[in-house]
C-alpha cells in the first residue's frame, strides 16, 4: 500500500504532481500502474479498443481536451476496464453513468459528469505524450494516485 504524500517525502525529485483538478468516481481510491494515453476528441471509440486488451498492471489516461460536453467512458467501458484487469483510468474531460460507476470496483478520476455519449468516429491518437493537469503524461512512465492527488514519474517506485 502506498499514499502519495509518502511517495512525494521519499521521491519528490522523480515525481511531477498533477493540478488538482480531478474528482474520484468508483469505490477503488488509491491506483497506482504503467500508463497507456489516448488523445481524442469527443469520440470514445479508442477508449473502447483500449480497454478491450489487457491493462494489467496500467492505467489508462485520456486527454480529451476537457471537454464536458460529453462523456468518455460509462458504466459498460467501466465494466470492460474491470474485466480486463485495468488498475484506473484518469480522464481529461467527462464520464456518465455515475451512480453505478460509484459502486464499481474500479477508480476513476475525471474533471465532471454529462449524461451525453460521445460520437464514434475512430479518431484519435495511441501512445503519445499528452498534457493537461500541469504535466506531461508519457506511455511506459509510471503514475500514483490516491485521494490526496496525482503523482507521476518516469520510473516505478513501488517495485
Amino acid at each position: 500500500m502506498f499514499t502519495t504524500a509518502d511517495l512525494w517525502d521519499e521521491h519528490s525529485e522523480l515525481l511531477h504532481c498533477v493540478a488538482p483538478i480531478f474528482r474520484s468516481y468508483g469505490t477503488k481510491k488509491a491506483f497506482s500502474g504503467e500508463i497507456t494515453t489516448l488523445k481524442l476528441f469527443e469520440d470514445n471509440s479508442l477508449v473502447r479498443k483500449q480497454l478491450e486488451s489487457s491493462g494489467k498492471g496500467k492505467v489508462l489516461v485520456i486527454d480529451g481536451g476537457a471537454s464536458l460536453r460529453c462523456a468518455l467512458v460509462g458504466d459498460q467501458l467501466a465494466e470492460l476496464a474491470i474485466k480486463n484487469n485495468w488498475n484506473g483510468i484518469i480522464i481529461n474531460g467527462s464520464i456518465r453513468d455515475s451512480l453505478i460507476i460509484n459502486s464499481m470496483n474500479l477508480g476513476i478520476r475525471a474533471l465532471n459528469t454529462s449524461p451525453v455519449k460521445s460520437i464514434k468516429r475512430n479518431s484519435g491518437e495511441i501512445d503519445i505524450p499528452i498534457e493537461f493537469g500541469g504535466v506531461t503524461f508519457s506511455s511506459g512512465h509510471y503514475i500514483y494516485v490516491d485521494t490526496d492527488g496525482i503523482l507521476i514519474s518516469k520510473e516505478n517506485l513501488l517495485k
